[in-house]
């Protein structure tokens, strides 16, 4: 019998796999979900004698070499040995397994785990079952499996990379191509991961001994961060004691506290000075050795530890390029040296930085002027600038005067112009010419500042001297030099290194231990540093030297004792185009625009605007529909101005005041209803059904904006009495009552306007936080006095009054359980559930209308004005209905979030309008009442099946446009039955919802950057995505724990917090609002960036953070603060990613090219808090994760909220 091969079912390959993320949780796992069914729709994972069975739990798969003679041990061997593999697959005898047997059945739940996966194999008698017992130990020797996969026919196989250690979802990009599959191929070898695993290595941390020398390599911090790799650290006895750290700290975190041998013993030794004399005899032959080295000054040094084998590494040769900034400890040392500079200023300066008014007089500020724009001088220009002192700025390159000028310095300038700067960032030395300006324009400086700091260096070269012995002459008494190039020779002539001395009354500052003076934050920043570098040789969770990596070939200078310093200079460029002329591109750019075409295409709308309106005039059949549709553009005027002056921040509110009033179909069903107490037929069942539905919105809508109005109300708000508005509502329906008493002919008419007129006033009461409540309230009284003119006008018998007081009772009853127990974490499912209501609501009323009116339609002037409305409002509440339904099932995770991405989906589409067309076409040819049920029952499940296929095949992260998609149809809806029924009241109320969820719908396209086409037909990209290439994105990202984020909490002034739907998932605004609540009691500034689809639904995030007692005032919209970034201390991103995504600006061929996103990475550092370095919802990785400023606090948001909070409470309680 030829041996058969399975293939599992990919359909079930997702069901439970876990993403570390909850704001890309159901998104990610199913867009790779449908990627796997786009390529291999036949089935994807092949097992058999050469293929694969899976035995871990979250979708992590072992290899499996023989299936047929397959033993409990053999598979741990497999496992073990990572066996490479050989897909073979042929076309028939398939036999189908689902995945989640596999699943469901994974340890511990199932001891026999193969046995419950082969038991579909095992009835075709082709093998028998094998017990496997897998332990946690081989488990856990899974960490990079490559999984292969086959399609059936195409000979093609592709590969994805599942790493146990990252994010599944995050895979996306990593699909890549393998050698064509043939019949019987050889065996395909998995890539070794070559070099030491980090458990079979230790690292020492050996204490400095250099005079004054108190840093340590490796804080408590990254110590602990280095054992979680694997690493085991062994810390000399009392090496941290400099930098206030003590041995007890390292132990407590698992470090080894050993004597001086032991540390140099080990694998790999972290130093922060160059090695001593004393202590190369105690390095262990063929270690490896990282710390600064400084090989051009000492050689002897590197030829000692080449006698002895030594791999050394100088982290002062790391080359300056973008993937290196995180391992850049020179920036990091000069960085605090030229904070220290400035505090060593101010000890020896006789005054205040920042100067003095008093009543005994006016003490001018310091003038500081610092030469030497690098990191340190940027540090000390804003360093001396906080403290007060007038500070101006020089350095020969160019790039450097936007910096200064930034950190509010005044940038010096010479009339020569020569640029300064190398290729590698550097200063190089500069013509005669240029030395002679330069030294005219200190001479003049020297007379006028108090304050000189000096940072030029030249790698290689000896301090350039800018400072002359006669420009110190010249200086005032009490004035002070601080050389920080002093260990080389320094800029000042009269520096003396290593020493503090007066000459001429100025003191001098020559010490050249700056940043060890401020031991602890210099040996943080540098073990940051080191640790990083060290992670960076090798590949994952292995330490491998590899000679082609860019950064490790031009750090390194001895490998195995043989000396590779200096690193081969890099391969010149290649020349640059030829430079067109700049007169040459202004021309082109400067093409004069065809005002003709531009003015002829606005004519062109005009006309056709105009004429068509003039056309429906032609068409109209009587006067009552010329009025409507004068209402309905009127309305749609006013309703489009209204909405467009609603803050951003009321947006939830504004969806859901305009549930609300979209109730308002109630008064159809009430129009229609009739018989007693009870319906006697069925177009009054259907009524009933209508109006009873319609009051379950009115009553929930009104009661969950109340509920969300108060959340946003300040505790220094003034009182309100929205009781009294019950005083208009009274005067209006006992006037109302009165005119109807005396007859009054067309008191229905302006009842039905003053409804309007509310309602209007409901939206427009959005406005701003100060009027809210009284455009809820508005609302109300709208909505009663529309239901009272309707009954007024109708002046329906007791009974039947009784059934409407009965479906009022039950449905408001109903819509107020609901709204009063809701979460307002689960409005957005709500909001598309009531859009579900008013769409089933305008189906039975188009349908109760036309049973009722079909005897009057044969005669009926307008019968066509009266089909078409039924027609298209069946249409619409039928999309509305089925749609909301998915919508809300998304949303509540009873549906996968997924977009279902059907085949053929927009034929399927076209297909089903099509047919609601031609139903269209034969509800108006055939005028039998039969035919017009059956077409409108048609149109009703057309259209409710299009609602599903157009809303299915939409992702969760676009769920804010599905529901105001959504809430526009409503509205339509609601003016279709304004139209049938000849009232104006529902045609202005419909016209107010459509305009307000076709602006939302905008304003949320807008924000990504995305048309509204594109996000309905389940599209992807933006606008503006090239057809090229995505950016490649390096680096290594930088992790932090909880001490660390409270520190950068308690050190900055101004922060901002940007939230993202991880938020909401975790609910963290309650914690994250109590920490912000303490921040800002201690005077620090702290606000919230919004995104305007950061949530679910639009506003969502703002109700969120009202409800948790944040003020309305620190939240503030994305066009409100991006600017503000480059002027903060901190950012806190927590369970946002796209809306942060950097590529937006940055990559023009990302998929999210051109959107709108808040710019965190301007600001001074960034905590990006997330489950893991996953991908968003759109797949796409952030380069934020990677900038130098970023940490990254992984976990869960409401634990680590809640852990933040309880170290900011400790902070200041102490």
């Amino acid at each position: 019998m030829p041996q058969r091969k399975a293939v599992v079912d990919v359909d079930m390959f997702f069901t439970n796999v876990t993403c570390s993320d909850p704001g890309s949780y159901h998104d990610s796992q199913n867009r790779l979900e449908d990627l796997f069914r786009d390529l291999f729709p036949n089935g994807a994972f092949l097992l058999g004698d050469k293929g694969y069975v899976g035995v871990g739990q979250k979708g992590i798969v072992a290899p499996v070499k023989d299936y047929g003679n397959l033993t409990a041990e053999h598979l741990s061997h497999v496992v073990e040995q990572e066996q490479p593999l050989s897909p073979a697959l042929t076309a028939d005898n398939k036999i189908r397994v689902k995945f989640k047997d596999l699943l469901s059945a994974a340890p511990p739940a199932c001891p026999n785990l193969l046995s419950t996966l082969l038991a579909p194999l095992s009835s075709t008698a082709l093998v028998e079952s094998v017990p496997f017992h897998p332990t946690s130990s081989s488990l856990a020797k899974m960490p990079g499996l490559v999984l292969l996969v086959v399609r059936a026919s195409p000979k093609t196989a592709w590969s994805l990379s599942i790493n146990a250690q990252r994010d599944l979802c995050t895979s996306l990009k990593r699909f890549q191509r393998a050698a064509p599959a043939v019949s019987s191929p050889g065996p395909k070898a998995v890539p070794e991961i070559q070099g030491i695993p980090y458990s079979k290595l230790a690292i020492g941390v050996p204490k400095e001994i250099w005079s004054n020398e108190r840093r340590v390599a490796v804080t408590p911090a990254v110590a602990a961060a280095l054992i979680k790799k694997g690493f085991a650290v062994n810390v000399e006895d009392s090496a941290g004691i400099g930098a206030k750290f003590r041995n007890e700290d390292y132990a407590s975190v698992g470090a080894n506290i050993v004597d001086r041998t032991k540390a140099f013993g080990s694998d790999i030794i972290l130093k922060v000075r160059p090695p001593q004399e004393s202590e190369l005899s105690v390095f262990r032959e063929g270690s490896t050795l990282i710390s600064f080295l400084y090989p051009a000054q000492n050689k002897s040094l590197v030829d000692h530890l080449s006698k002895r084998k030594i791999n050394a590494f100088a982290m002062d040769c790391i080359p300056r390029i973008s993937r290196a900034q995180v391992f850049d400890a020179l920036s990091s040392m000069a960085n605090v040296a030229g904070y220290r500079a400035v505090v060593e200023a101010a000890n020896h300066f006789p005054r205040f930085f920042a100067g003095q008014i008093t009543a005994a007089g006016k003490v001018p500020p310091a003038k500081v002027l610092v030469i030497g724009g690098g990191v340190a001088g940027l540090a000390a220009i804003g360093q001396a600038k906080n403290m007060g002192a007038i500070v101006r700025g020089f350095d020969t390159r160019s790039a450097v005067k936007e910096q200064v000028e930034s950190l509010g310095a005044e940038f010096l300038e010479i009339n020569i112009k020569e640029e300064g700067a190398t290729a590698g960032g550097y200063s190089k030395e500069m013509s005669k010419e240029f030395i002679e300006a330069e030294m005219a324009l200190f001479a003049k400086q020297a007379k006028e500042v108090d304050v000189i700091i000096t940072t030029a260096l030249i790698p290689g070269r000896p301090a350039p001297k800018l400072i002359l012995k006669e420009h110190v002459d010249t200086m005032k008494p009490g004035s002070v030099i601080v050389d920080l190039a002093a260990e080389t020779g320094g800029n000042v002539e009269t520096t003396r290194p290593g020493e503090v001395y007066t000459y001429n009354d100025v003191v001098h500052i020559g010490l050249t231990d700056l940043s060890s003076r401020l031991p602890t934050q210099s040996s943080t920043l540098y073990a940051n540093n080191i640790s990083k570098f060290l992670l960076s040789i090798g590949q994952k969770d292995n330490f491998q030297i590899n000679l082609e990596d860019e950064v490790v070939r031009g750090s390194i200078v001895l490998h195995d004792g043989k000396l590779l310093w200096p690193a081969p200079a890099k391969p010149a460029p290649p020349p640059p185009p030829p430079q067109v002329s700049q007169s040459k591109v202004e021309a082109a750019k400067a093409i004069e625009p065809d005002y003709f075409m531009e003015t002829l295409k606005d004519a062109a709308k005009y006309s056709a605007g105009l004429g068509g309106l003039v056309a429906l005039g032609i068409a109209s059949p009587n006067a009552a529909f010329s009025t409507m549709t004068t209402t309905l553009a009127l309305s749609g005027i006013v309703g489009y101005h209204t909405v467009w002056g609603v803050t951003p921040a009321l947006h939830s509110p504004l969806m859901s005041v305009t549930n609300a009033i979209s109730g308002i179909t109630a008064v159809g069903g009430l129009l229609l209803m009739g018989g007693g107490y009870y319906p006697t037929n069925s177009v009054e069942a259907l009524a009933a059904s209508a109006a009873f539905i319609s009051f379950i919105n009115v009553y929930g809508g009104f009661i969950v904006t109340k509920r969300m109005l108060d959340m946003f109300k300040r505790p220094s708000d003034p009182p309100e009495h929205n009781y009294l508005y019950a005083l208009p509502a009274a005067a209006f329906l006992g006037a109302y009552g009165y005119g109807v008493s005396c007859g009054a002919a067309e008191i229905h008419q302006m009842a039905s306007l003053a409804s309007s007129l509310c309602c209007v006033g409901a939206l427009a009461g959005l406005s701003s936080q100060h009027t809210s409540r009284l455009g809820n309230n508005l609302g109300m009284i709208g909505v009663t006095g529309g239901i009272a003119s309707t009954l007024g006008y109708m002046a329906p018998s007791h009974e039947v009054l009784a059934q409407m007081a009965a479906c009022m009772a039950i449905g408001g009853g109903a819509g107020t359980a609901i709204a009063k127990k809701i979460e307002i974490t689960d409005l957005p499912q709500l909001v598309a559930a009531f859009h579900s209501l008013v769409g089933l609501a305008a189906m039975l009323t188009c349908g109760a209308t036309y049973l009722h009116d079909f005897p009057t339609l044969a005669t009926d002037p307008a019968a066509n004005v009266i089909k078409t409305a039924l027609f298209l409002g069946t249409f619409i509440g039928g999309v509305t209905f089925s749609g909301s339904l998915v919508a809300y099932g998304k949303l509540q995770g009873l549906l996968s979030s997924s977009p279902m991405l059907l085949p053929g989906r927009h034929a399927i589409n076209l297909s089903l309008l099509a047919a609601n067309a031609a139903a269209m076409g034969y509800f108006f040819y055939d005028p039998s009442m039969t035919a017009g049920l059956a077409m409108l029952g048609a149109t009703g499940a057309l259209s409710s099946t299009m609602g599903v296929t157009l809303t299915s095949a939409i992702g969760g992260a676009d769920m804010p446009v599905v529901i105001t998609v959504l809430n526009s149809y409503s509205g339509w809806a609601l003016c279709a039955e304004g139209f049938m029924l000849n009232n104006d009241l529902m045609t202005i109320v419909g016209a107010l919802i459509g305009s307000s969820g076709a602006i939302l719908s905008y304003i949320m396209c807008k924000a990504m950057n995305r048309s509204l086409p594109n996000v309905i037909l389940g599209g992807y990209g933006t606008s503006s995505t090239g057809g090229g290439k995505p950016m490649e994105i390096t680096g290594t990202h930088t992790e932090v724990f909880v001490d660390n984020v409270a520190e950068m909490i308690s050190n900055a002034k101004n922060i901002i917090i940007t939230p993202g739907y991880g938020l909401c998932v975790a609910k963290a605004q309650y914690p994250l609002a109590e920490m912000v609540s303490i921040l800002k009691s201690k005077g620090k500034k702290v606000r919230f960036g919004i995104h305007p689809v950061a949530g679910r639904m639009p506003g969502q995030l703002n109700v969120l953070l009202a409800e948790a007692g944040v003020s309305y005032d620190d939240v503030l919209e994305m066009e409100e603060i991006n600017d503000d970034f480059s002027e903060t201390d901190l950012v806190l991103v927590i369970g946002a990613n796209d809306t942060v995504n950097s590529a937006a600006e940055d990559d023009p061929n990302s998929i999210i090219a051109g959107m709108p996103v808040l710019r965190v990475w301007n600001a001074e550092q960034v905590v990006v808090m997330k489950r893991s370095l996953g991908v968003g919802y759109a797949a796409v990785d952030n380069p934020i994760f990677y900038k130098p400023n970023t940490s990254m606090l992984l976990g869960d948001a409401k634990k680590t909220c809640d852990a933040l909070l309880g170290k900011v409470k400790e902070l200041y309680a102490n």
